[in-house]
Order: structure tokens, then C-alpha cells, then sequence
């Protein structure tokens, strides 16, 4: 790959909620000329005002939350000390609203039967659930009614590849599978619960989800990195009968199908035409490429840290060996540069700031170029624009946001509604093109190819699309 990777990119530094704080700030009520010197050195700053509560104006000290964005902890950091600098202004107290969000954890169990009478406990516990008990020793198909099973996804992960973050272990990990749980529910209405394993033995791993199946519905692997978490998912697959689902893999490719196909219609392209110059070889890469030569791409160059993946490339493991044997037909050779020569689409799922904005020039007219490294893209949005009809990111600050949580909940809602054992590739495909047929041809532009995270007809029609091709126990 070329281009330098920046950390303190001013494109890292836009500001956004994720780096959101409140200062408490305390000022003499009399001075008018205040809380606009305060707003002034935020801005200079760079970050952005979204709130001005008042607490206390009665007394002759003016106390105020200042709500504000920031673009990382270091920008954070430097907003609070320009407006600490002010002179009359005390700084009393900085919350992270952020970790505020997180604090105590951000699900619970709540029982969905009432618990208020002598009848009600005879009933949910002893001594009436004996008879429950009994009825699904006898036919354990009814723990998909009887239970909780039949709507409970495991969210498991070892916490190895988190987000960018890298291997940082289960504990760390926690917080996005409870985030991935919230997002079940609120979407789908999926009950997730994380599972983080203190391991990341492969035998051990798919011996722990083997055991706790009998609870689960489903599973959804998580931020677990590759190669391993492709034996996972395949021995799971082959070894238990409810939908496994690497949400990395699968929940990309999905959504990035999905994508694709709105974009090539601004574009009036059609995807057996089309040359895929991809940055990434690992996990969700290879899955992707999967899932968009099934669907008809022509060709995709397929690049990892040492070059165009093709026919001189020794030693390589199986999934980069997928791009050798079904991709590269040109036999093309050199850097990611060298693949985007004459490309259609560009498609990143390695690292941030990988060449520069003007390098799409050597792309076909109308390029498409979805840049997904987060929260940096492999090249600059708005540079992008300058050479490329359609521009995507993982991003939620810029248009056209691939973001994963418009597949997964639907998946898993279409799966238990039809009570499939798997998660084929028909589903997958039944999604992508949900996902896409949400926005209207009247609705579809360059800047409008997939539809909100928040849009509540996405997760209907995924769950919908996938039930009816999905195949019952």
C-alpha cells in the first residue's frame, strides 16, 4: 500500500458526539460579555457548542453546562484549557457524556411476565414450570417457544480485533458487545447478550458456543481476528443446528452489496462490467469479494501491506488465496496504485490515509469509491468528490454511511422468524437487495445510496426479505 498513515489527521479531528463533555462553568453574574468569549474560544478551538443549559442564575455567580463536541480526547483537551484560560471564568467540573452513557453498563434483564401475585411465582417457578420443564425433555424443539431461545442471540467475541482498536481482550471488548445487544433490541427486537472469552484457543472457543447453545437461538461472532475466525464460524456451522453469523464478514458484505448496487445505477453501470480495486485481504475483505463475484462483478485486485494479491504471490493462506484463483484476471502486479488504474469502484477495508485524493484520477469515469476505514477513511471524502461520481465511508458524519447495524438485526429477526438453522447465501443476498430496494428510485442520488441507520423500514424489510428465502427447520 502507498501514502503515509497520519494519527493527527485533521480529518480524525472532526468534531462528533463520541468526544462529547460537559463543563460546568462558573462566572460573575454581572459580566455580559462571558459566555461569548467562552463560545469564541471553543470555536478557535475547534470544537462545537451544542448546548447552554443554565443551572444557578439567582445567585451572583453564574453556573452554566457548556455541552460540546470535540474530534478526539486531545482536541477535548484543548477546548477545556482555552476556555479554563478566560479570564473570570472557573472550569468547575469536566463530565465525558460518553462514559457517562456507560456507566453501570447499558443493558439489564427485565422478566416479561408479571411476578406480583402467589399465582404468578406457582406459575413462572416452582411449582409449575416442572410441567415446562418436562414438556421440553420430551420434545426439545419447544425451548424455541418455551424459552428464551427462540429470540436470544450470544454475542461472543475474545476481544483479539476490536473495532481499530486491535487485540485489547475481552474485558475491553465488553463495551461494543453490549452496544451490539442494545442495537439488536432497539432494531429488531433481538435479545443479545455478549459473551467475552477469556481465550482465543480456536478448539476452545467453538467447544464454549457449543456448550451454551442450548440457550441461544443464534450466535453472532465478533471482533474476532482472522484467520481463526473463519475455522470458527465453519466448524460452528457444521457442528450445531441454529444461525451462526460472523458479523464482520458477512454484515459488511452485505451492506456494501447492498451499496453497490444503488451506486452503480447513479452511475448507470452494471455490476458484470465493473473492475473492484479492494485495499484489505483479511476477514471482511474476503467476504466481501465472496458475496460481490457471486452477485456478477467482473474482477476485483484485491491489495494487502505487500502488494497486488496475483499469480507470483506465494504463501499465502486460503482466503487471500480466493483473490488469486477468482480475481486479478490481468495478472496485474505492483501497489495499491497499480489497482486502481483503471478501476470502476474503489473498495477500503484496510487502514486510514492511504494515498492521496488526486490518485483517483487514474480510476474509470464515475468511479464509485467506498472509503470504510474508521474513524479515518483510506482517503479523504470530500478530496474524493473532486474525482468520483458516488463517495461512501463508515462514517456518520458524511453521507452515504455503510454501517453494518442495517443488516445484522434484520438477519437474525428473519432467521428466528423462519426458524432457519442457517444463514445462507440466498439470505445474504435477500438482505442486500432489502437494503437497497429501501430507497426509491425517486429518492436515489449520488449522495443517497443507502438508506439511514434509524430508518425503521430497514430492518422490516431485511427481516422480511430473509424469512422468505430462508429455509425452516
Amino acid at each position: 500500500m502507498s501514502g503515509p498513515s497520519t494519527e493527527n489527521d485533521s480529518r480524525a479531528a472532526t468534531p462528533n458526539a463520541s468526544y462529547s463533555f460537559v463543563m460546568r462553568l462558573r462566572m460573575p453574574a454581572a459580566d455580559t460579555t462571558a459566555l461569548g468569549r467562552i463560545t469564541t474560544a471553543v470555536g478557535e478551538a475547534g470544537g462545537v457548542v451544542v448546548a447552554i443549559d443554565m443551572v444557578d442564575t439567582a445567585a451572583p455567580q453564574l453556573t452554566l453546562d457548556l455541552s460540546v463536541n470535540a474530534g478526539d480526547q486531545q482536541q477535548a483537551g484543548g477546548v477545556q484549557a482555552a476556555v479554563s484560560a478566560i479570564d473570570g471564568v472557573e472550569v468547575h467540573k469536566v463530565s465525558d457524556r460518553t462514559f457517562l452513557m456507560h456507566l453501570g453498563g447499558k443493558l439489564e434483564v427485565v422478566p416479561t411476565v408479571p411476578l406480583k401475585t402467589r399465582d404468578d411465582l406457582s406459575m413462572a417457578y416452582t411449582p409449575g414450570v416442572a410441567r415446562i420443564c418436562m414438556a421440553i425433555h420430551e420434545n426439545p424443539e419447544d425451548a424455541r417457544t418455551l424459552t428464551i431461545k427462540g429470540n436470544t442471540v450470544a454475542i461472543v467475541t475474545d476481544g483479539s480485533a476490536v473495532l481499530g482498536l486491535g487485540d485489547i481482550g475481552p474485558a475491553a471488548a465488553m463495551p461494543v458487545m453490549e452496544g451490539k445487544a442494545a442495537l439488536f433490541k432497539h432494531f429488531a427486537g433481538v435479545d443479545g447478550f455478549p459473551i467475552c472469552l477469556d481465550t482465543k484457543d480456536v478448539d476452545e472457543i467453538v467447544m464454549i458456543c457449543k456448550a451454551i447453545a442450548p440457550t441461544f437461538g443464534g450466535i453472532n461472532l465478533e471482533d474476532i481476528s482472522a484467520p481463526r475466525c473463519f475455522e470458527i464460524e465453519e466448524r460452528l456451522r457444521a457442528e450445531l443446528d441454529i444461525p451462526i453469523f460472523h458479523d464482520d464478514q458477512h454484515g459488511t458484505a452485505i451492506v456494501v452489496l447492498a451499496a453497490l448496487i444503488n451506486a452503480l445505477k447513479v452511475v448507470g453501470k452494471d455490476i458484470s462490467e465493473v473492475t473492484v480495486a479492494m485495499a484489505g485481504a483479511g476477514a471482511s475483505a474476503t467476504a466481501c469479494g465472496q458475496l460481490l463475484v457471486a452477485e456478477g462483478v467482473k474482477d476485483i485486485i484485491a491489495v494487502d501491506r505487500s502488494g497486488i494479491l496475483g499469480p507470483g504471490r506465494e504463501g499465502l493462506d486460503k482466503n487471500k488465496q480466493w483473490f488469486v484463483d477468482h480475481g486479478n484476471h490481468t495478472g496485474r502486479t505492483g501497489t495499491l496504485l497499480d489497482a486502481l488504474d483503471g478501476a470502476d469502484v474503489f473498495l477500503g477495508l484496510s487502514g486510514p490515509n492511504l494515498f492521496d485524493a488526486a490518485e483517483l484520477a487514474r480510476m474509470a469515469p464515475d468511479a464509485i469509491v467506498f472509503a470504510l476505514a474508521n474513524p479515518t477513511p483510506e482517503v479523504d471524502p470530500v478530496g474524493a468528490h473532486q474525482h468520483a461520481k458516488v463517495v461512501a465511508t463508515g462514517r456518520s458524519d458524511y453521507p452515504n454511511q455503510i454501517n453494518n447495524v442495517l443488516a445484522f438485526p434484520g438477519i437474525f429477526r428473519g432467521a428466528f422468524d423462519a426458524k432457519a438453522r442457517f444463514i445462507t447465501e440466498e439470505m445474504k443476498v435477500a438482505a442486500a437487495r432489502a437494503i437497497a430496494a429501501v430507497i426509491s428510485p425517486e429518492e436515489l442520488r449520488a449522495d443517497y445510496i443507502i438508506p439511514s441507520v434509524f430508518n425503521e423500514r430497514v430492518a422490516k424489510a431485511v427481516a422480511a426479505a430473509v424469512a422468505e428465502v430462508a429455509h425452516p427447520a
